[in-house]
């Protein structure tokens, strides 16, 4: 238990988060309201002795704490309480997240609850189930919004292919952008069955957009024997995953080259491949993608309430055949 002095200095901390939240929301929310905007950022660690990061999910908020060595229990839960109290959000409507880095990072795909309670959220003509409960995600990746939009608005007589598609988010941009066909493939069958539900909240019919339980290098290599192609692509993996075994299979600093290159394999000519990763020390092989065009559009892809001087939370680029 921390003793008396550690306790001031907590609520001291709540104090400061609760002031820049209720700042930053009274900035955000109108503005994002407009758009059909309901999830959005209001802090992501901007005071360096606060490691948390809050979210808004249309009346509820998610609090996740930057898990570290010096970490307690008790400082997490007087974080949100100081957050909740300044937005007039109900205690049940407070969710309250660990997060962990680097290799730990696999452990935000863990079970927390088994509530299966799923709310819909708005992002512009879209809609999207989240889950604030039981998983350290959510569901909705919500500081991909522009890169989707992006996808959408290309899409239109394209073929589509979503891998690690997790709840499909990219997938129903691209068909409601108009793509002729689109595929969508995620090893877990929750993310799979998220997806399926994802679409049919939009209306989007199932008939041109299939669901496939795999694992990404597995399909892609059934794809490519199968003489598969497509026209736009989407790839934003995992920084690290494991086997069933528990031991690592897949380390995205490691292994993109490959990966890409069996991606590139099921593109036609003319195609456009984006890929993503929220690893913070990465580096792209750009020789493994040698002749083709590989930009880097991490700015473009970046909303504002993602963007922060000491830290970028994804990295995004665009790779033309």
């Amino acid at each position: 238990m921390p003793d008396e002095s550690t306790l001031t200095k907590f609520e001291r901390q709540g104090e400061m988060l609760a002031n820049r939240v209720k700042k930053r929301f009274k900035h955000l929310h109108k503005r994002f309201a407009r758009q059909k905007i309901d999830v959005f950022r209001l802090y992501d660690h901007d005071i360096p002795e606060i490691r948390a990061a809050v979210d808004w999910y249309d009346g509820h908020l998610v609090v996740a704490e930057y898990l570290r060595k010096q970490s307690v229990p008790q400082w997490l839960p007087m974080m949100g309480a100081a957050v909740a109290r300044v937005l007039d959000v109900s205690p049940d409507r407070l969710h309250l997240k660990n997060r962990w880095a680097g290799s730990q990072a696999g452990k935000r795909y863990q079970r927390l609850d088994r509530t299966d309670q799923k709310i819909p959220v708005r992002e512009r003509d879209l809609r999207f189930y989240v889950n604030l409960r039981d998983y350290v995600d959510t569901g909705l990746f919500a500081d991909h919004r522009d890169t989707r939009q992006i996808v959408g608005k290309m899409a239109a007589g394209r073929d589509f292919l979503n891998l690690y598609c997790y709840t499909g988010s990219f997938t129903c941009y691209a068909a409601k952008g108009g793509a002729r066909r689109t595929v969508s493939v995620d090893r877990s069958q929750t993310a799979v069955q998220w997806a399926r539900s994802n679409l049919a909240l939009n209306g989007l019919a199932e008939e041109t957009n299939t669901l496939v339980q795999s694992g990404t290098m597995a399909f892609l290599s059934r794809a490519h024997q199968e003489g598969r192609a497509f026209d736009l692509a989407v790839v934003d993996p995992p920084s690290y995953s494991t086997d069933r075994a528990g031991k690592r299979d897949f380390d995205i600093a490691r292994d993109h080259p490959v990966l890409l290159e069996a991606v590139i394999k099921v593109l036609r000519p003319g195609a456009a491949l984006f890929f993503s990763t929220n690893h913070q020390n990465f580096n792209l092989h750009r020789e493994a993608l040698a002749p083709l065009r590989a930009v880097e559009i991490t700015a473009q892809t970046i909303p504002e309430d993602y963007r922060r001087n000491n830290k970028t939370i994804h990295r995004c680029w665009r790779i033309d055949l």
